[in-house]
């Protein structure tokens, strides 16, 4: 007897069996991750490097090729692949698909950690992370203004809307691109600084010396204690401007002579553009198993309740949203569905000019593919 001979003799039981496998299929759906692409990420460490001032030839002689090949040796790998630029060096290694990501990123890093003695002195330390391709970002929100510089408008956005939109349920993690931080910047006049027998390092060693916040331990009594704080720390243009360079002879140098002083953005290198209009960018980067349609309803959701607190002439514009591909490819396979439905019936109906059988198929086709919801869910796909 073949197992359709049990179905047919046996309605009841198939009726049975239909439900189940439709109520299974319809949790195991909802429950489902919806994303753009399949969740098929290979093992893969970076390693990023930043040596400030250093030139794309320095970073790849001094730190890319030192990393490469200190990690050059670790088992399990698969590929190399490494990118030097000004001032920043990254170095990606994919291991083989069996490999263990702890272990692989344990290995990277006691390497790394090994060669870090062999990196110039003014490189930072390196950072070493897991790679995951759902690191990227599944929305970009641009905020412009023509109220506000781009020191002011990035001190809103980072005030006002990066610690609400990191508490969104299923976001992972907030950045702000194109964003412009206070500093202070010292502009040096080479024909000054040499008149005076100075370098570009004593100013630099200078204000670190003299820009500092140390513990000054505590005064006790019997009856009282204070807390002693040195804080010389400089926070305005004209405080910089008075820090004292060199003392020779009783003749002191400032900063204000061999340079200035002026309130800028710390990074003016790199910029993001909304329709040709300086603005802010916001990233909003998803958890790994987080619907992204979920994600991008509560991000807006979000963004409405924060629009009463925007400044005149102010504008927050969603620049990209994932879901709207998503959107747009389930939309295709439900029309496609229904499409295909429609001719099996129809088939069916001219060739067989059967009405059971032809219903027979129009319940067969969802109970099939609620069945493969299922088998979906069981192996985490």
């Amino acid at each position: 007897m073949q197992i359709s001979d049990l179905f047919i003799r046996r309605p009841v039981f198939s009726i049975v069996v239909s439900l189940l496998l439709i109520i299974g299929g319809l949790a195991a759906m909802m429950r489902l991750p919806v994303r753009e692409t399949p969740a098929v990420d290979p093992p893969m460490v970076s390693v990023s490097t930043i040596y400030r001032g250093a030139s794309n030839e320095v970073i790849e002689s001094r730190i890319t090729e030192i990393i490469e090949g200190a990690v050059a040796g670790i088992e399990g790998i698969k590929e190399i692949r490494s990118t030097s630029n000004d001032e920043r060096s990254s170095v990606n290694i994919e291991f083989t698909i069996d490999r263990n990501m702890e272990d692989a990123a344990s290995d990277v890093r006691d390497a790394v950690g090994r060669a870090a003695r062999s990196l110039p002195d003014g490189a930072e330390t390196p950072i070493i992370r897991k790679a995951d391709s759902d690191q990227r970002p599944i929305m970009y929100i641009g905020v412009t203004s023509t109220l506000y510089d781009a020191m002011e408008l990035s001190e809103f956005v980072d005030r006002t809307y990066v610690d609400k939109l990191a508490t969104v349920p299923g976001v992972a993690n907030t950045f702000l691109a194109g964003e412009r931080r206070y500093a202070v910047r010292i502009n040096i006049n080479r024909g000054q600084l040499a008149a005076r027998g100075l370098t570009v390092q004593d100013v630099e060693a200078a204000v670190k010396a003299q820009n500092v916040e140390l513990p000054g331990g505590r005064i006790e009594s019997s009856q009282r204690e204070f807390t002693v704080k040195t804080d010389s720390r400089l926070t305005t243009p004209e405080q910089f401007a008075k820090v004292i360079i060199s003392n020779k002879d009783g003749y002191l140098v400032r900063l204000e002579d061999v340079g200035t002083a002026v309130l800028a953005p710390e990074d003016e290198r790199y910029e993001f553009f909304l329709n040709g209009i300086p603005a802010v960018g916001i990233g909003i980067i998803k958890q790994s198993t987080a619907n992204t349609l979920e994600v991008s309803t509560l991000v807006r959701e979000e963004l409405a309740k924060l629009e009463s607190a925007l400044p005149p002439d102010t504008n927050v514009i969603i620049c990209f949203d994932e879901s709207e591909y998503i959107k747009l490819s389930i939309e295709g396979v439900l029309r496609t569905f229904i499409e295909g439905v429609g001719l099996v019936v129809l088939v069916i109906l001219l060739f067989l000019r059967d009405w059971r059988s032809t219903f027979v198929a129009i319940v067969a086709i969802p109970v099939s593919l609620l069945a493969a919801m299922m088998f979906l869910a069981m192996t985490g796909s």
